[in-house]
């Protein structure tokens, strides 16, 4: 019974919404047998947006007034510093009203309150909203008949000079009001963004009009891109752009998506990475280059993953990862400070400190730190594994001792790499592109910089001797023949650009979707996706 009365309920529910959807496509019907309709308008004259709008009037209203109080209305009854506030209010608007600021606004209009000959709606546009006042007498007996049949979701243009209401907020006063598209669909009735989190990610639209917080998420991703690019300009790099649809995909350990080019009749794979194509551009000549762009990796969706997301990598010639370093931790200091207004953040509730000198630790102090197991003492694979096994890693048979390092680093120290940590000099046998240390072979010239356990970016000393490359993708290629499908292959037009000759260089790879995460305090990286990967509907 309840099941059917819950069935009878939904049915009502959607009947009304039906019938809701109807009387606006009505509306519409009526508009435009009148000669009004609105989606025939291509422009509309757009002086201001709310905000600014709002801090002209206050600008204007203090060189006007200028440091006028409100009066004193202490031991006065309640009517009575009533009357004193109205008069005072009264001269201040007569004051203001002698010299008026005209502006035209649009937007579209999320709360509406009809009273008679005079109504108040809101009008949302890029940067916030605004009151409206309209009246009758102002805007003519028939355009305010049309203003009242409107509903919540319209976007109008609007012409008029601002006020201060007697609450203190500032307002227009409409004398011209323009329908520009009628809204045919109903928004949430909550002003509270959408509930339903899945239908947020999907209508994201809809999200952005009725969440503030998640447009200001969005509008701070621009920003921190817009930085980025500042700070990159100021060290003299250069932006580029490389393939998406490549051969090889290399420059990453990922299985990447695969595709067919028609026009050549061959199969092409979509990038992982953007590493290989900035390198060659190093050997020939440019020293600085940097890209920012969409990599794609045939993987899993989580909170932190999504299989297309934004990757800034950037090479710079006769550095090394000791100058990365210095240049991550100054960009991550300066895109805290221009976009946060602050070195100190607070993600999830934690204080994270971008503005000391943040920690360097090797990976194999990082694991002894935290498991008391000193690698450099171990002196062979089987030895590795049999430590894996005594702590309850699991392994695959193929695994050396470098790829043990990485999943004990994994398992056991990730966790509590809360603050700016750099973790550096990664094992041989996962860094198939890094240089190695001169003083240890078994290890290259790499960090990772870990922020609130999450690895933010990856950089190398860049490995430029081909014949070293040559072998590394020979144990590459190996790994692949052995099943693992996240293996690099060789790519000869690269060997063939190292042959030609790379300086020493340093590179780095940021992940945007997770900087992102961590200046807006997002929790999900669908949260600063504005159209993150979703499974279809209709699957």
């Amino acid at each position: 019974m309840a099941e059917q009365n819950n069935q009878k309920g939904g049915q009502a529910k959607e009947q009304d919404l039906n019938q809701l959807l109807k009387v606006r496509r009505e509306k519409l019907a009526n508009l435009q047998e009148a000669g009004n309709d609105p989606f025939v308008i291509t422009k509309y004259d757009q002086t201001h947006h709310t905000e600014e709008a709002k801090a002209l009037y206050e600008a204007h209203e203090k060189e006007i007034l200028g440091d006028r109080k409100v009066p004193d209305t202490t031991g006065l009854s309640e009517e009575e510093a009533r009357s004193v506030l109205k008069e005072d209010y009264n001269e201040r608007r007569a004051i203001m009203d002698a010299s008026p600021i005209h502006v035209s606004l649009a937007g579209r209009m999320l709360f509406k309150r009809v009273m008679g000959k005079a109504s108040f709606c809101n009008i949302q546009d890029r940067d916030g909203r605004i009151q409206v006042y309209v009246a009758r007498d102002a805007i003519g007996e028939e355009d305010y008949a049309d203003f009242k049949k409107s509903d919540i979701g319209d976007i109008y243009g609007v012409k008029g000079f601002l006020f201060r209401t007697m609450t203190g907020e500032i307002s227009l006063h409409a004398e011209e009001i323009v329908l520009l598209s009628k809204s045919l669909q109903i928004l949430p009735e909550k002003f509270h963004g959408l509930t339903d989190t899945d239908m947020r990610y999907r209508q994201r639209y809809v999200d952005l009009i009725m969440n503030q917080e998640s447009k200001e998420v969005f509008i701070k991703r621009s920003k921190i891109l817009k930085e980025i690019r500042n700070f990159l300009a100021d060290r003299d790099f250069m932006e580029v752009e490389t393939p998406m649809l490549v051969s090889n995909a290399g420059g990453a350990a990922a299985r990447p998506f695969e595709t067919h080019y028609n026009a050549l009749d061959e199969d092409v794979k979509l990038r992982i990475s953007l590493e290989l194509y900035l390198k060659r551009l190093i050997v020939g000549g440019l020293e600085r280059v940097y890209e920012i762009g969409r990599v794609f990796r045939n993987e899993g969706v989580d909170t932190r993953h999504n299989p297309e997301f934004t990757l800034m990598e950037l090479y710079q010639a006769y550095t090394d990862y000791e100058g990365m370093m210095e240049l991550t931790e100054s960009m991550f200091r300066y895109l805290a400070e221009k976009v946060c207004g602050t070195t100190k953040i607070t993600y999830n509730g934690i204080e994270i400190d971008l503005g000391k000198p943040f920690e360097r630790l090797t990976m194999n102090d990082a694991i002894k730190k935290y498991t008391g197991i000193d690698f450099d003492t171990v002196s062979s694979d089987e030895e590795a594994k049999a430590l894996a096994k005594e702590k309850g890693i699991e392994y695959e048979e193929r695994h050396t001792k470098g790829d043990i390092i990485n999943l004990f680093f994994e398992e056991f120290c990730e966790e509590n790499l809360i603050q700016p940590t750099f973790i550096m000099d990664h094992p041989l046998a996962i860094s198939p592109l890094t240089k190695k240390k001169p003083s240890d072979p078994e290890k290259v010239e790499r960090f990772e910089l870990f922020i609130n356990t999450w690895e933010m970016c990856n950089a190398y000393s860049e490995l430029n001797d081909p014949i070293d490359q040559r072998e590394r993708f020979a144990q590459q290629d190996a790994n692949a023949a052995a099943g693992d499908d996240e293996a690099e292959h060789t790519d000869e037009d690269f060997l063939n650009a190292l042959e030609i000759g790379m300086p020493p260089t340093g590179g780095i790879g940021y992940g945007i979707d997770r900087l992102v995460m961590l200046l807006t305090d997002s929790q999900a990286i669908r949260d600063v996706l504005l159209f993150p990967t979703m499974k279809s509907l209709d699957k």
